[in-house]
């Protein structure tokens, strides 16, 4: 199953094995693309990875979350992107950018001192207090989306998949936990979406209504159980009713996962060394799946092909999104397929995320 083709947002992808976007440390200070991603990403479709998804985007200046992050701010960033996906394209993967603004756990600098978030609440990882965006500010956020949207579709991409979860800007928005507000949008679930399914909107004016828009939704902020900050912050049931929303808005794919930088270790598990660890948002996904009728992609240490196989066949996702796998064995679709391995050898160990530029750096026998 894992190998049969499928179209999703009108996209016909050779197999349903998604690469989830990845931090690879590969651009220039000022997130211009370089050659390096496009070997990476042109190493990933040689490969047969049906969708790629790149690594976080940001839409502003303001919105850098890390060094070395990739940007889509400028009009400049389209031609060398084009290089890109035109590498991408000589084969029969699709390849999808991911669009991001930092919010409050965005990088400081002297030129963006306070990070900006729907409220002010106190980031416990980084202890930063982002400050309260105004209304025009939000609007201005929801255009930035929409420009970088329009130059990923000038620039080749097949989509854009809007970056919902983790602890970003539309994550911060999303969540009870850090958007606190009482105007239009804040309160109510209907109200904390509102931002992204205004980027939507405006997105299909702007590129198109053919033009896939997919989300990477938090279904939970994975916050201490029992402490009164996981008793404020996203849960299921409300994960499942934003997902609802985005379907509306026209949407065409959810990838689910969960986790916010101040949980610490929710996102990016490591010693997932038995198939009873891996897919731990699986059941998030099954119930966001069982709510809508858009493809469910999950992610979240997934490494056997069996596990694979009974996600799929029990309803829990339409797809599969790997992240660490692929930089440990950029192949392994192949290895899968041809029944070479049934296990993939990443052992989670999190030292490819390294900041000159993301590499397995783990030691195998």
């Amino acid at each position: 199953m894992i190998f049969d083709p499928i179209t999703i947002c009108n996209l016909n992808l050779q197999n349903r094995f998604v690469r989830s976007a990845t931090h690879e440390f590969m651009a220039e200070k000022d997130g211009t693309p370089t050659s390096r991603l496009g070997d990476l990403y042109e190493e990933l479709a040689k490969n047969e990875v049906g969708l790629i998804i790149t690594g976080y985007s940001y839409v502003l200046p303001g919105g850098q979350s890390d060094i070395y992050q990739q940007g889509i701010y400028d009009d400049r960033f389209i031609e060398p992107y084009l290089k890109i996906t035109e590498r991408v394209h000589r084969y029969s993967s699709k390849i999808v950018l991911q669009i991001v603004h930092g919010g409050r756990q965005a990088t400081f600098s002297d030129e963006f001192p306070v990070p900006i978030a729907p409220s002010s609440i106190k980031d416990g990882h980084s202890a930063a207090i982002p400050r309260e965006m105004t209304d025009a500010e939000i609007l201005e956020v929801i255009e930035a989306f929409t420009k970088a949207a329009v130059r990923a579709k000038k620039a080749g991409f097949d989509g854009v998949q809007l970056h919902c979860a983790h602890g970003f800007l539309l994550s911060n928005f999303i969540s009870p936990y850090t958007n606190r507000r009482t105007d239009r949008w804040g309160g109510s679930v209907e109200n904390r979406t509102r931002i992204v399914t205004e980027i939507v909107r405006r997105i299909k004016e702007e590129a198109g209504d053919d033009f896939p828009v997919l989300v990477k939704l938090n279904a939970t902020d994975g916050l201490r159980p029992g402490s009164l900050k996981a008793e404020l912050g996203l849960d299921i049931s409300q994960s499942v009713e934003i997902a609802k929303l985005l379907e509306q808005a026209g949407v065409c794919a959810i990838e689910v996962s969960g986790g916010i930088g101040e949980a610490g270790g929710v996102t990016i598990r490591t010693a997932i060394n038995s198939p009873a660890k891996e897919a731990y948002f699986k059941d998030y996904s099954k119930a966001i799946k069982s709510a809508v009728s858009i493809p469910v992609i999950l992610v979240g240490g997934i490494r056997s092909l069996s596990v694979i196989n009974y996600l799929l066949e029990n309803g829990f996702a339409d797809l599969i999104s790997m992240s660490r796998v692929f930089i440990s064995e950029s192949d392994i679709v192949l290895k899968f397929k041809s029944g070479e391995v049934k296990k993939a050898r990443c052992v989670s160990c999190n030292l490819c995320f390294d900041p000159e530029g993301m590499r397995c750096n783990f030691q195998f026998d």
